[in-house]
């Protein structure tokens, strides 16, 4: 059994609204769309969401990767997953974006050729996870009024973006606790945006509103001022942009840097990379959280699936899908019900059909 084509897609999604961060805002998500043919009569769907300020990539990088890579991969057992995440990294250093779209349908394509949906066949833990949804970037008063819909809508769980003021950022979580009551899960995301000393002081002034974790409060490239934070904050801290490969989360932990971390397949390159992560962070006590980029129902199924399966994954912020207006897969898709992502009863990533208009045609074909 082999790999017989390769198809590449590039697709252009729309935010319902710009979508601020402490670092940037966007009004659209460029991801690229790769479908693996085998010679069995068997497909997979996978998807990469890069992003530049994160690993560097834009979709034209990722195209130009795949270029080299997909011509390669023809032939090649899709079953035989580390070998061909092997072969990818020794062709093309980083570029983890790139990677996690051949990942992700490989993966695909493992769950539809044993007939089982893609997280029973990797662990099977849960069946379901519960997400949070994330509130953007604006004003403290509109963020409230953004977490009362949110609540109203059935979330359990709120990630507020803050870093870019610190005093405004403690009137943002205070007026989302006392709009949302103290029921609902409140995680923060600094996205890097803080120093470690203004990271401590705000940590320490929010601490009273009962926040679950705060999310890479320092650039990423600080570890002293990570391992300062963490040593010095009242609330867990998780790191996010600090953290792409299973050899970072080593580093992370033996510098005891962090209390949790987020795995995001953009980051690592796929599923097969994080489950490394995720199996590095358990052995030493680390839960761990999967998060995401920009991407449609087809890497948020992927990343749902891994979360599901694996026990160490123990939080979800899986909503891009949910903040983008146009909508990719059809059939097939994760639901979310009462802030729980539920997985449906298909083989492979459940992905069972697209939008041909939002999908378009391949813009290279690799036999």
């Amino acid at each position: 059994m082999g790999i017989q084509k390769i198809e590449v897609y590039s697709i252009t999604l729309a935010y319902r609204e710009p979508f601020r961060i402490a670092t940037e805002a966007s009004t659209e998500s460029r991801n690229v769309v790769v479908k693996i043919v085998t010679d069995y009569g068997v497909c997979g769907w996978g998807e990469s969401s890069p992003s530049d300020r994160v690993t560097g990539e834009t979709a034209e990088t990722v195209i130009k990767v795949l270029d080299k890579i997909a011509p390669r991969l023809i032939g090649m057992c899709p079953l035989r997953i580390e070998q061909n995440v092997e072969l990818m990294d020794s062709m093309v250093a980083g570029n983890p974006a790139a990677k996690a779209a051949i990942d992700i349908a490989l993966h695909d394509i493992l769950g539809k050729t044993v007939k089982k949906p893609l997280y029973m066949v990797m662990g099977g833990y849960r069946t379901e996870i519960l997400t949070d949804i994330t509130l953007g970037i604006k004003s403290p008063r509109e963020m409230a009024k953004d977490a009362v819909k949110a609540v109203k809508k059935g979330f359990k769980a709120l990630k507020v973006k803050v870093g870019v003021n610190p005093e405004e950022d403690v009137e943002r979580i205070r007026l989302i606790r006392e709009a949302v009551g103290e029921k609902i899960q409140i995680r923060i995301d600094a996205n890097q945006g803080w120093m470690p000393k203004q990271a401590i002081e705000v940590l320490k002034k929010i601490e009273k509103f009962n926040i679950q974790f705060a999310e890479q409060p320092v650039p990423a490239e600080n570890l002293k001022g990570l391992i300062e934070v963490k040593r010095n904050s009242p609330i867990p801290i998780m790191a996010d942009e600090s953290v792409h490969s299973p050899e970072d989360a080593l580093q992370l932990i033996r510098a005891e840097a962090v209390d949790l971390i987020n795995i995001k397949l953009m980051k690592g390159g796929g599923i097969h990379k994080a489950k490394k992560i995720a199996a590095i962070a358990e052995a030493a006590g680390i839960p761990c959280m999967i998060g995401c980029m920009g991407e449609s129902e087809i890497g948020i199924a992927a990343g749902t699936h891994l979360a599901a399966a694996v026990k160490n994954i123990q939080y979800a912020d899986l909503d891009s899908d949910l903040l983008l207006k146009d909508k990719l897969a059809t059939k097939g898709v994760t639901k979310v019900k009462n802030s729980m992502r539920i997985l449906p009863k298909l083989h492979g990533l459940g992905i069972w059909e697209l939008n041909g208009e939002i999908l378009g045609k391949p813009l290279k074909v690799y036999h």
